[in-house]
């Protein structure tokens, strides 16, 4: 028997298409940790589930930070000097990560387990402070370059954001009925690759122990003694060195988030309002307390 047997060739063509994110459209923050700007390059990063958006307003111009492990994103903050962002996420044993603007992730810690409510760098870009989620209650400060941990502590409270002093000596957390104070010099003394307890002093807050803080910014130049706070009702507070409220006005606004820089403070307004942080007082026409649990107003 004779066999024929023919032999059909397919060619077969694969095309590769290489996709990548052009634009994002939405916001996906709930607080004012989700915002930040480069007062150098002014440059705005803010997230949208997985994904940072950095956008550049002269050109309008967007580039943008992806998680590969798909948690959503949702605090972010830049390095004073804007080469770095480190952001915080949210889900089981979310990460805190730190990002080269314009390359890649350069460091990350995992000290939170629900989520991270709130991120900042301190002011020599040496350290970065985390607050986790109110079932978290955990605030942390690292050594990112060293991927370390050096202090940490518990928080009973909601915390909505976080600032550092000038000096680094302290940080600022402000949240639900809370504003606190944190000081880092007992980490002076730490042993090699130990973590110390945080030390932390409650703000004395007077008439209004009740009143949700939603952003908080410490003082900057003459005024680095100073700390601002914003509440959700649109009061913008002053404490001293002393941790005392010291004064306060009514902003009369339904929006909130606070901006120091060394010579100008920046409120939220629909009027665009910008105020001297050295002449607090005097150009806003605050409330003073006049003693223990009693305010006058100042004209």
């Amino acid at each position: 028997m004779l066999l024929n047997y023919k032999v059909f060739t397919w060619c077969v063509c694969v095309c590769v298409f290489q996709v990548s994110l052009e634009r994002v459209l939405g916001i996906s923050t709930v607080s004012s940790s989700g915002l930040t700007s480069d007062p150098n390059s002014g440059l705005i990063a803010y997230p949208a589930g997985c994904v940072i958006v950095l956008l550049q307003l002269k050109t309008n111009r967007q580039t943008h930070i992806i998680n590969a492990c798909r948690k959503p994103f949702t605090a972010v903050a830049f390095s004073p000097d804007g080469k770095h962002l480190v952001s915080g996420e949210s889900g089981h044993m979310p990460c805190v990560r730190v990002w080269e603007v314009g390359g890649g992730q350069v460091a990350e810690v995992q000290s939170h387990k629900y989520g991270v409510s709130c991120v900042a760098f301190s002011s020599s870009s040496s350290y970065i402070v985390s607050v986790g989620f109110q079932h978290d209650r955990t605030v942390s400060v690292w050594d990112w370059r060293k991927g370390s941990i050096i202090a940490s502590n518990k928080v009973s409270s909601r915390v909505f954001s976080v600032s550092f002093s000038q000096d680094n000596s302290y940080f600022v957390t402000a949240g639900n009925r809370h504003v606190k104070f944190w000081y880092l010099d007992a980490s002076k003394e730490r042993r090699v690759n130990s973590t110390v307890p945080l030390i932390g002093r409650s703000g004395l807050l007077d008439d209004h122990k009740n009143s949700v803080f939603c952003g908080v910014a410490c003082g900057r130049g003459l005024m680095a003694s100073n700390t601002y706070c914003i509440t959700s009702c649109g009061l913008l507070c002053l404490f001293n060195s002393s941790r005392h409220l010291e004064a306060w006005v009514n902003l009369k606004v339904g929006t909130a988030h606070l901006d120091v820089t060394r010579f100008k403070l920046y409120p939220p307004s629909t009027a665009g309002w910008s105020f001297s942080s050295y002449s607090f007082r005097a150009m806003m026409g605050c409330y003073i307390p006049a003693g223990p649990g009693t305010a006058a107003e100042s004209t």
